[in-house]
């Protein structure tokens, strides 16, 4: 049995990376193909238990350093209970955010050093890394709109809050990971037109790993 694939979507809060996920979801079915998805952090009663921790609006007063061992603890144990048993059955995995978003926001973002977290990123993950990445990108004023029609439907996390310098630093770092490692990576526009953009995904996907 050939083993399964495992791609990422990264990108801020507001790219849209689920509607995304949905679509690209609907093109692996469409191919026959068995597939599972995940977000991060969560996935397992331990990561979504973990999940309530960090988003919750009441922990504003967090370290840079819990957060991301928090992140860490999670991913591990997504990969050992859910990721690894999958593709190793031929299962092809769709993870919303993995490694990557660790680096971009507590290592650009928060400022903790990057090669300490590339460094618990390679401890969580065991040698488990994805195929393909694929980065969602988006301006300023596209994201801000997208993060206010969120939060005027009471969608609202204590990430969602942080600073404006804040994202751009996280958006920064997600440029420099995929100018590092532009094998694994694909960088799309986020586009208002939500079907264009899945149909770029799709010919990368098709081109990549099909």
């Amino acid at each position: 049995m050939a083993r399964g694939k495992l791609i990422t979507f990264e990108g801020i809060d507001g790219s849209g990376k689920t509607t995304q996920i949905e679509f690209l979801a609907d093109y692996l079915r469409s191919l026959g193909l068995s597939f599972l998805l995940l977000r991060e952090p969560g996935g397992t009663r331990i990561g979504e238990e973990i999940r309530h921790l960090l988003l919750d609006m009441r922990f504003e007063q967090m370290t840079p350093e819990a957060e991301l061992f928090l992140f860490e603890a999670a991913r591990a144990q997504l990969v050992r209970e859910v990721i690894r048993p999958a593709l190793e059955e031929g299962t092809w995995v769709i993870s919303d955010r993995f490694h990557d978003s660790s680096v971009a926001y507590q290592g650009y973002g928060r400022g903790l050093p990057v090669d300490l977290v590339q460094a618990l990123n390679n401890l969580a993950m065991g040698g488990t890394v994805p195929d393909l990445t694929i980065l969602l990108e988006l301006g300023p004023q596209a994201r801000a709109a997208r993060l206010d029609k969120r939060h005027g439907s009471g969608l609202q996390d204590r990430i969602d809050v942080e600073t404006e310098l804040f994202k751009e630093r996280v958006c920064q770092g997600f440029r420099a990971i995929a100018q590092a490692e532009p094998q694994r990576f694909i960088c799309v526009e986020s586009l208002d037109q939500k079907e264009k953009t899945a149909e770029l995904i799709r010919e990368q996907v098709r081109r990549k790993l099909l």
